[in-house]
């Protein structure tokens, strides 16, 4: 590879060779770059050093075998022996994506770790498996959302060659991988890009302070860097798709926008490749700009993540109405959500103060929303980092599960969900920085002060020291887990309903209009949790969810025979007392009857 430097606030450059000691000056290149005479082999660490300065890590290098204060190591992407020649990809538009982190998925937290489970994911149905930040960040453990070098794979985790053997080992089990990309912020420890050029701007602020430069002077450099980061991962990591975080935070003004410039680019590669590349953004928007064409004057995604679905769920069945699940927990909100996707579609959210969102065209097809009742936010951002399965009985985890992977949507499932894992899923940091460390510690118990948490968990609420390695520690799946009955009951049921999604075509449809909720409360409810049996029509199956606390016998309209496909707890079907009456179904309390 032969060193190059987008700096063009430095007035000298020296390449730094650690192995030798070695300085050598880049020659100055129009628009602030630099570039070296020298070509360096794969395997040679080196590094920048501006206007006699300490040495810094190449900003577009792949391998930090030293961490992101080190120097960056030159890695040749066409060493590895790919194996994957007749792989075609998959189209995420109606897949079922698996959520992991590499950190805490297995006890070793490595890629290749996580390789040797692929056939978990394989036996459950699994289109996509979806790596959280791989990105390097500092410190050992992390969630990878402080991220300084959007390149280079996280050492730990097994660097760069360890990131194209589990990709190719994915291939080769039929799994397409996504990477959940972070492009709106980086970390506080590690970033030395303001000493390079104007990286950052203070036009726009975002939540972790000046946002990055999309719009400024020197602007085209920078999008340049972000979009050609997606486009190696693509080509030399043979990645299929990208999971965009907060887009809602890349503050853009410029004509066009940066998403809009990097799903062209990535269409463009798509076609050169012969194989789909997704772009599934992250978005709080509740906005179909996202997903809109960019000849339209849209970003062009893919897909978009729709937390409205989720929060319209897990309320209902959890009956938590803290934060930002205020406006959720009503059977109106759920058939809401279903059907037209976002439950603040213009109108007032109580959490905000304000009006939000847009309503979603009819035309707009389902499967363009991914949606789920678990991820890493919605878990590890609640105080104790309780997963829903420290709170639900068996008949809730099921009647979740059927609602998410039986919509019109595509679905998402958080690693160990499947099985009802009892290990939580913590937030937690290795900064070795004392002042930063402190700053997180206290950060973390100021966010839970308020927000419902106190009456949510019965008390003050102690929260985890996120520097503790224990924080980490209790965050690692138990792979003994799923071979105890109570959990392998579960597992089976999700096999199931990821099967049915394949086996029966109105399952697995993204045709909205075909969608409808019949609304069955149950008398005498008592407050808390919604009690009551839902009818989701999905074209001509009917997926019959009973949360009720009693049996109950549900008439369900027909529209041709059908027969119960899947069931949780049983349930019996009643033939029509006449003809044109609707079908009766008992179902157990909570229980999930499924028919087509």
């Amino acid at each position: 590879m032969t060193p190059r430097l987008w700096a063009p606030f430095a007035e000298r450059v020296e390449l730094v060779l650690p192995a030798t000691g070695d300085r050598s000056a880049l020659q100055a290149q129009p628009d602030g770059w630099w570039a070296a005479d020298v070509a360096l082999t794969h395997g040679t660490d080196y590094a920048f050093s501006l206007d006699g300065g300490p040495p810094r890590p190449d900003p577009r290098g792949t391998w930090l075998p030293d961490g992101v204060h080190g120097a960056s190591r030159a890695f040749d992407v066409d060493r590895f022996a790919w194996t994957d020649d007749g792989w075609s990809g998959v189209d995420v538009r109606g897949a079922v994506t698996y959520e992991l982190h590499v950190g805490t998925f297995t006890p070793q937290g490595t890629l290749a770790a996580a390789a040797d489970r692929l056939e978990h994911l394989v036996a459950l149905g699994v289109d996509v498996v979806e790596l959280l930040p791989v990105a390097a960040f500092n410190g050992r453990h992390g969630w990878g959302y402080d991220g300084v070098a959007l390149s280079a794979v996280h050492e730990p985790y097994g660097g760069p060659a360890a990131l194209q053997a589990f990709v190719d080992a994915a291939h080769g089990h039929g799994l397409a991988v996504c990477l959940d990309v972070v492009h709106n912020h980086l970390g506080p420890s590690g970033n030395y890009l303001h000493e390079l050029g104007p990286y950052f701007t203070d036009t726009h602020q975002t939540p972790w302070g000046d946002a990055i430069n999309l719009d400024g002077p020197g602007s085209e450099h920078v999008r340049r860097w972000i979009c050609d980061s997606v486009l190696g991962w693509a080509r030399d990591f043979h990645v299929d798709a990208f999971r965009l975080d907060a887009v809602h935070a890349l503050r853009d003004d410029s004509p066009r926008h940066l998403l809009a410039q990097l799903a062209d680019e990535v269409a463009e590669l798509s076609d050169r490749l012969g194989r789909p590349l997704g772009l599934v953004a992250e978005s709080d928007l509740n906005d179909v700009v996202s997903l809109r064409p960019t000849a339209a004057g849209g970003w062009g995604m893919t897909g978009q993540w729709a937390d409205d679905v989720h929060h319209a769920v897990h309320a209902l069945v959890t009956g938590e109405r803290h934060g930002y699940y205020v406006d959720f927990g009503t059977p109106d909100a759920l058939v809401t959500a279903l059907t037209r996707v976002f439950v603040h579609d213009g109108g007032p959210s109580t959490f905000r103060g304000r009006p939000w969102g847009a309503p979603v065209p009819a035309d707009v097809d389902g499967h363009r929303f991914v949606v789920f009742d678990a991820n890493h936010d919605q878990v590890g951002n609640r105080a104790l980092g309780d997963r829903p399965s420290t709170r639900l009985d068996a008949g809730g985890l099921a009647a979740q599960a059927a609602l998410v992977l039986l919509s019109p949507f595509s679905p998402l499932l958080f690693m160990g969900e499947e099985w009802g894992a009892t290990t939580p899923w913590l937030f937690f940091t290795d900064h070795p920085e004392p002042e930063l460390a402190e700053a997180v510690r206290e950060g973390r118990t100021r966010e839970f002060g308020g927000h419902g948490w106190q009456d949510l968990y019965g008390g003050p609420v102690d929260v985890p020291d996120p520097q503790d390695p224990a924080t980490f520690a209790a965050s690692v799946l138990d792979w003994d887990e799923p071979a105890r009955p109570e959990h392998a009951r579960l597992l089976e049921w999700y096999r199931v309903l990821v099967a049915l999604r394949r086996a029966v075509p109105d399952l697995g449809s993204g045709d909205r209009s075909r969608t409808v909720v019949d609304v069955h409360p149950a008398q005498g409810a008592d407050d808390g949790p919604w009690q009551g049996v839902l009818v989701v029509h999905r074209g001509a199956a009917r997926v019959v969810v009973n949360l009720a606390h009693v049996a109950a016998a549900v008439p369900v309209p027909v529209e041709r025979p059908v027969r119960v496909v899947a069931d949780w707890d049983g349930g019996v079907v009643r033939p029509p007392a006449t003809a044109g009456d609707p079908l009766v179904v008992e179902v157990p309390a909570r229980a999930v009857v499924v028919l087509a």
